[in-house]
Parts: C-alpha cells; sequence; structure tokens
C-alpha cells in the first residue's frame, strides 16, 4: 500500500474539515477513523486551528509524519458536512486509495462560493429578523435589513482587499451603524438601537463561539482558548467599529 499516499489523503481530509469549520476533536477524529479502517494501528494526531499534524508507523515499522498549516478560514456547514460525509463513507467501505483519492478530490473542487445576491439576502433577511426579534417595529426591520447588506457589501470588497478579518469587522460595524442613525434621522427607522443591534448579530462569531466551547467540554484547552480569543477579539472590534460609529455621529450631529 501507498502509505505516504494515505497519510496525504488523511490529510488533506483533516484541512477540508477544518477549514470548513470543524471542531478540533472531530477533525482528530475523523483522521484516525480512516487511518484505522485501511489497517494503520498506530496513529498519532495533534490539531490545532492553524496547524494539522499526523504521524503514522506503518506495519514495516516505519514513521511518517505530515504537518499543514491552516489559513485564515470561515464556515462552510454543507462543506462541512460532505467531508463529514466522506469520511465515514471511505471507513465503511474501504475502496481503493485511488478511489477514495477521486471523492474527496471531486468535493475539494466543487465551487462553495454562493453568489453575492443570495448573500446579500441571506444579510437582509437575517438582520431583519434579528431587529424584530429584539423589539423593534417593521421599519427598524425594514432598515436593518438594508444596514445587513451594507455589512455584506463591506465584507466583500475588503475580501478582494486581502485585509486583516478583525479589521473587516470593525469596518463592517462602522458603515452600518452610522447607515443606521442616518435612516433614524431621515426618518425611515424609528429606533435606531434595535436597528444596530439586529444587523450586529451578522458580526458575531457564533459558529466559532460554540466550537470553541465544544473545544473545551472535550478538554482541547489549547484549542478552545484560542478559539475564545478569537471569538472575543472579534466581538470587540464589532463594538469598537459600532462606538466609533456613534461618536461619529454625534460630532456631526446625526
Amino acid at each position: 500500500m501507498d502509505y505516504d499516499g494515505l497519510l496525504t489523503l488523511a490529510t488533506d481530509l483533516g484541512y477540508g474539515l477544518l477549514v470548513s469549520g470543524a471542531e478540533i476533536y472531530r477533525v482528530e477524529d475523523s483522521m484516525k477513523r480512516l487511518m484505522f479502517a485501511y489497517g494503520i494501528d498506530r496513529v498519532e494526531s495533534f490539531v490545532i486551528p492553524n496547524c494539522i499534524n499526523i504521524s503514522i508507523l506503518t506495519p514495516q515499522g516505519k514513521t511518517l509524519t505530515q504537518i499543514r498549516r491552516m489559513p485564515s478560514h470561515g464556515n462552510d456547514v454543507d462543506l462541512l458536512a460532505r467531508y463529514n460525509d466522506l469520511c465515514r463513507r471511505l471507513c465503511r467501505e474501504v475502496p481503493p486509495l485511488e478511489e477514495a483519492r477521486e471523492r474527496l478530490d471531486h468535493i475539494t473542487a466543487t465551487p462553495r462560493h454562493y453568489s453575492l445576491g443570495i448573500m446579500l439576502l441571506a444579510h437582509y433577511v437575517a438582520s431583519a429578523a434579528f431587529a424584530i426579534f429584539f423589539g423593534g417595529d417593521l421599519w427598524d426591520a425594514f432598515c436593518s435589513g438594508f444596514c445587513g447588506i451594507a455589512i455584506c457589501l463591506s465584507n466583500e470588497l475588503l475580501s478582494h482587499a486581502e485585509t486583516n478579518p478583525y479589521f473587516d469587522t470593525m469596518i463592517g460595524a462602522i458603515v452600518s451603524a452610522f447607515l443606521a442613525l442616518i435612516l433614524v434621522h431621515v426618518g425611515l427607522g424609528h429606533h435606531s438601537q434595535y436597528i444596530i443591534i439586529g444587523a450586529f448579530m451578522a458580526l458575531v462569531p457564533g459558529i466559532l463561539f460554540t466550537n470553541a466551547l465544544r473545544d473545551v467540554m472535550v478538554r482541547d484547552m489549547v484549542s478552545g482558548i484560542s478559539k475564545v480569543g478569537d471569538a472575543l477579539f472579534i466581538g470587540v472590534m464589532a463594538a469598537l467599529g459600532t462606538a466609533l460609529a456613534l461618536g461619529l455621529a454625534g460630532f456631526l450631529g446625526v
């Protein structure tokens, strides 16, 4: 058997899971299960949010190791489910290594970028719904939806500039909050606080914080604490952006 190819397959699977937003323990467990299915009994994996490290001992007594550094990434629940389903199928069916590689490459090659129209619609609906949830009226929801669209457009423009994601969050919060205050000032919205918080929820790193807590619960403390810190810093930048917008609006008399 091509153990180097098998190790690369497991590493690529772990990479796909992690870049899709999987929890650390899920990535480690999936790679180990894949190795066990193909007859490798000695497997050690160590995963943190920005690095994958996996080592195996072949039946011939040779140690093989791969390390993969992770780039900054977001979340894609649909892609995560597809990688997770592939892992279960490979462990159950144990196809030839070439076929397993083709299945993984097919998922990896599938474009997963949603159109700008879909993202704008999602931001509008989510922001409007949260505005009503927190106590706003229909006009507040109407305005909050446009603030959500402003966040989406801001993130899309800044993503092409490859700026720091924390900076992107702060700019999105500034644009959204300032637009909310303008909409209230011209009479379209009634309660700026509900409009702002509705759109603000689009910036909250909910999946990241949830995964952090799940990692802590399974005692992956390094990964869990790292993700908690990341989530909290994103929240701080969103709050800072909102505060800057409120200060600027007050200075301009909006």
